[in-house]
């Protein structure tokens, strides 16, 4: 029988910050970087997942990561994979680090890290993608993984397993409809981070609409007079059967979110995202109410099902944006999408992070396969950086996500990516202290408008 023998837990860290990638209102200088997991067995088998992060903090995730995988050191890989719900319960409900949260912050970053390296040897081990192994599971053995403590007053067993049960027989329709359209469909945030030029906003919003996206996302909320002429420029580029959606990131308060999204309704924007603080549920209520019929989105941040469950209940989003690597792996996401089916809520993941995109796809394939059933109104974010890192990494053809085909839920990191990256003492970091690594190179280049990879050293 293969046993776990090990786990390495490894702080990534990619300068981002360099070329202003990821830049937003809130969020100036991330260096985006992942506290990636490697579960060891005594075999080939190998099981790999992350969480996400901007730079400082991620050793501590890293850490908490660690301390995560700890138990499941020494225990069979078909005791585990055999019970996906069990092992999570169990992982769950340790006291100690549970304490630290309960379900949210470093303790549940580091749940999703260690439960996605779970499903992806899972996966590995079925020789299927994760999206192919979750819609081969029945309705009960799906119910029996998600995580539903705390949500039978908005959904319980049974209505989830009557849920699934209607849409299992036409799976491989949509299966089949996926192929033939190439993919599932996605949206570009890649043009739009705010710290952007304006001429680099315009060559990026042109070179998306030339690729094929009609869903595309600016950053917005640090100075009104910039968003207007950046949502006009936006306008210009991309016309008006396009659709535009903005992101705030968290920066307002409620009056103001409302006031600041009218002032941009002439630019017809499909969503507000993140308008105000994560966790403020009557808050997300009152600006839906303030700005419709624009939509109001969110969920990047939503630290687990209970606040998603609370925001379905007080009808205060349009879309619903889970985060592959804040809420704790499948267990968690697919009480979350369950959840969205009832309350008739689309779901629309966060991938604005090293390797979120690669996770999301296999989400977003799930959910249209066996829980929601339509793409109407559903879009999956695609962000352009650090892809090569990746063993396998997504890929986008005309705005469509292809279906993954190989193994996995697509987490692995290349051996020599991850030595380069390491915090602090990998090949790039070492440079940086030594002043061997340039930011001037790297913006320079930008500048000139060369496609470089913000992870690559200058």
């Amino acid at each position: 029988m293969t046993r776990i023998t090990g786990v390495d837990v490894f702080d990534v860290r990619f300068p981002t910050s360099l070329s202003q990638d990821g830049s937003d209102a809130m969020n100036k200088d991330g260096d985006y970087s992942a506290a990636y997991v490697v579960l060891k067995t005594d075999d080939d088998l190998r099981g790999f997942g992350f969480t996400f992060t901007i730079g400082r903090g991620n050793d501590v995730v890293t850490e908490m990561s660690r301390q995560r995988a700890l138990p499941l050191i020494g225990r069979e890989v078909e005791e585990i994979v055999g019970d996906l719900g069990g092992i999570y319960r169990e992982l769950a409900s340790d006291s100690q680090l549970r304490w630290l949260g309960p379900e949210k912050g470093v303790e549940h970053l580091a749940m999703a890290a260690v439960m996605n390296a779970v499903w992806d040897m899972a996966a590995r081990r079925a020789g299927k993608p994760l999206w192919r192994l979750l819609a081969d599971m029945t309705p009960e053995q799906l119910v029996d993984v998600a995580d539903l403590r705390y949500l039978s007053d908005a959904l319980t067993r049974d209505e989830a397993l009557a849920l699934l049960t209607e849409m299992a027989p036409t799976r491989g329709d949509r299966i089949a409809e996926l192929e033939a359209r190439g993919g599932y469909p996605c949206y570009t945030t890649s043009a739009g981070w705010l710290g952007y030029s304006d001429d680099k906003l315009r060559r990026l919003l042109k070179e998306s609409v030339d690729q094929g996206y009609r869903h595309l996302k600016l950053k917005v909320g640090a100075n009104l007079d910039d968003d207007i002429r950046r949502c006009g420029i936006a306008r210009e580029v991309i016309g008006w059967d396009t659709h535009l959606m903005i992101d705030a990131n968290q920066v307002w308060d409620v009056p103001e979110a409302i006031e600041w999204v009218n002032r941009l309704a002439e630019f017809k924007p499909l969503w507000i995202e993140e308008p105000t603080s994560p966790d403020d549920v009557l808050g997300h209520a009152a600006v839906r109410k303030g700005v419709a019929p624009i939509g109001v989105a969110t969920g990047e941040h939503g630290m687990n099902r209970v606040l998603f469950k609370q925001m379905f209940q007080a009808e205060a989003i349009d879309f619903c944006q889970l985060d592959s690597a804040r809420l704790a792996s499948i267990n968690e996401i697919l009480a979350v999408y369950l959840m969205a089916k009832k309350f008739g809520v689309p779901v629309c993941p966060h991938a604005g992070g090293v390797g979120l995109c690669e996770l999301v796809q296999h989400l977003s394939i799930f959910d249209f396969v066996a829980v929601s059933g339509t793409l109407e109104n559903r879009v999956t974010e695609y962000v352009d950086h650090l892809h090569e890192h990746f063993t396998d990494p997504c890929i986008v053809i005309d705005g469509n996500y292809v279906l993954p085909s190989l193994p996995g839920y697509s987490a692995e990191m290349y051996e020599a990516s991850v030595a380069e990256y390491s915090f602090p003492d990998g090949g790039y970091w070492s440079r940086a202290r030594a002043g061997a690594v340039s930011p001037e190179a790297s913006r320079d280049a930008e500048s000139e408008g060369a496609t470089v990879s913000a992870g690559t050293p200058a």
